[in-house]
This record gives structure tokens, C-alpha cells and sequence, in this order.
């Protein structure tokens, strides 16, 4: 063997620990430790599917809008499943279908008509086709037909980090009393047809209320998922259902939320916080 020869390995990880108030400081994620979410999508390439949240600021007056969803790159096509929220005129609940074209760094989408509106996105996006890459967009936005005709602005938006891996931390019930969770997560690869991104798992609670649970993958608006920045998880167990509802705060590293315990003899309520990490934290 030559002397000098140098070995790299590049092992992209994800961790997710959970740590909830009530108990003080936590272990941040070990990043020797993880699994490729399953099924494993690629890094790399012409095609990708991503998680993307985007806010407006109108330069008409109109309300800021928060709009979440997926984006999915084909070649030089483009396709979107995005929620509007924040505005009277769109029902959170409905499904945007937005197609359009990308070309370099520069792309163009445009709605079908959801209630006579018609939402036209256009700027520049980094990283839409890079899996483990934290991606951008700025660019203008406009709004025409409908109750929301006339409106536009500029608009921003970031691509969220997948959900994977180790699961740990304490939940605290309105009460004050606590248990602890540890268990595994896998975020799907694929986007469901409302944009959102399915979250399975095993879960064991080390409590005589729960023992085992399962976190069951839904679809927006039911089940686990996370759409955007907002996460849902259903915990089902032989002694009732837990389900955590919170918004990831990337800046701070955070998903803080609520949960609610219900269907079994331990019905409680209270507050949570999740401590995330990516594999875009451990690049090259």
C-alpha cells in the first residue's frame, strides 16, 4: 500500500431527537447515527420531488399568504401541489395544481382556476433538483380572477429538510406529568397528491398508559405528514391515539407544537418540543 493515500468517506445522515419542555437542556442529535429514508430518493439528477414553503408581501395592501406544497421537477417540467393559508379567499384545504417550466435557475409556474383565481409564481430557485441541499426561491407573484384578483407582490420560500431517523424526547401533560418516547421515523419520498409527504414509524413509550405505538403515514390533512413547515404526527397505541401537531422553525432548529392523547384511559393534554437535524447539516 503507498504511503500517503488518503481515504474519504461522505456519509449523508439524518437524526431527529425529540426534547420537550419541562425537563431543561438536551443531547443534541448524534450525527454518527441514522438511515436513509426508505425508499432512498436521489440525490442528484433531472427529476426530484421537494418540500417547499413560500410567504408573499403584497405590494397592493393585501394580507401576507403562506403557501406550502410539492414541487416536482421532470426534465424542464414542473409541477406543484400547494395550500394557500392566510387569505379569505383560498380554502387552506384545497389543493393548488401548478405546472409550468424551469430552465437553469429560472422557473415559472401557473395555477389552474381555484374559484376563478389564478396564481402565477415566477423567479429564481437554487438546489430543485439536489435532494440533500437546502434550496431557495425569490421571485414576484401575481393573482388574477376571483376574490383575490389584482393581488401581487414579492414572494420568498425555502426547501424544507426530510424528517428521518432516531426519535427520542418527553412529552408534558398540562399537569406537569411527563413520559418519554424513543423510536424511528422515515419521511416517504414521494409526494401524495395534496403535497404533502407522508412520516412512519415504531415508537415505544416507556409508561404503563401506552407501551408501543405505531406513527401510521397520512395524507394532509389527516394522519402523519408534513407539509411545508407544519408537521403532524398520530401515535396510535393499544391505550388511545396521540397526535402532535407543530411548525418547524429551521433558524432555530425546532418543532414546537401541541399533542392530545384521547380514545383510552391516560386522555391528557400538552406541549412539545422536537429537536431536528439533516443530512444537509453534515455536507461536504
Amino acid at each position: 500500500m503507498k504511503l500517503g493515500t488518503k481515504l474519504s468517506t461522505v456519509m449523508p445522515l439524518l437524526s431527529l431527537v425529540v426534547l420537550l419542555s419541562g425537563c431543561g437542556g438536551g443531547k443534541p442529535p448524534d450525527p454518527t447515527f441514522g438511515r436513509t429514508p426508505t425508499p432512498s430518493p436521489t440525490p442528484t439528477g433531472q427529476n426530484s420531488v421537494s418540500n417547499w414553503q413560500f410567504s408573499t408581501m403584497s405590494t397592493v395592501g393585501m394580507p401576507p399568504l403562506t403557501i406550502s406544497g410539492s414541487i416536482i421537477k421532470t426534465q424542464g417540467s414542473v409541477t406543484g401541489a400547494l395550500h394557500v393559508n392566510g387569505s379569505s379567499c383560498f380554502d387552506q384545504l384545497t389543493t393548488i395544481a401548478l405546472t409550468g417550466s424551469v430552465t437553469g435557475g429560472n422557473i415559472s409556474l401557473s395555477s389552474t382556476s381555484v374559484a376563478g383565481q389564478i396564481v402565477t409564481v415566477t423567479g429564481i430557485i437554487t438546489n430543485l433538483a439536489v435532494t440533500y441541499s437546502a434550496g431557495q426561491f425569490t421571485g414576484t407573484y401575481s393573482i388574477t380572477g376571483g376574490c383575490a384578483s389584482g393581488d401581487q407582490g414579492n414572494v420568498t420560500g425555502v426547501k424544507i429538510p426530510y424528517i428521518a431517523n432516531l426519535l427520542n424526547g418527553t412529552f408534558t401533560d398540562s399537569g406537569g406529568g411527563t413520559f418519554s418516547l424513543s423510536g424511528d421515523v422515515a419521511q416517504d419520498a414521494s409526494a401524495s397528491s395534496a403535497g404533502s409527504f407522508g412520516v412512519s414509524g415504531k415508537a415505544t413509550l416507556d409508561t404503563s398508559c401506552f407501551g408501543s405505538g405505531t406513527i401510521t403515514a397520512g395524507t394532509f390533512p389527516s394522519g402523519s405528514f408534513i407539509l411545508g413547515t407544519s408537521v403532524a404526527l398520530e401515535i396510535d397505541t393499544s391505550n388511545g391515539m396521540i397526535v402532535f401537531v407543530g411548525t418547524w422553525d429551521m433558524n432555530q432548529g425546532l418543532i414546537s407544537g401541541n399533542y392530545t392523547v384521547s380514545g383510552g384511559t391516560c386522555d391528557q393534554t400538552g406541549a412539545a418540543i422536537l429537536v431536528a437535524s439533516s443530512p444537509w447539516d453534515y455536507g461536504p
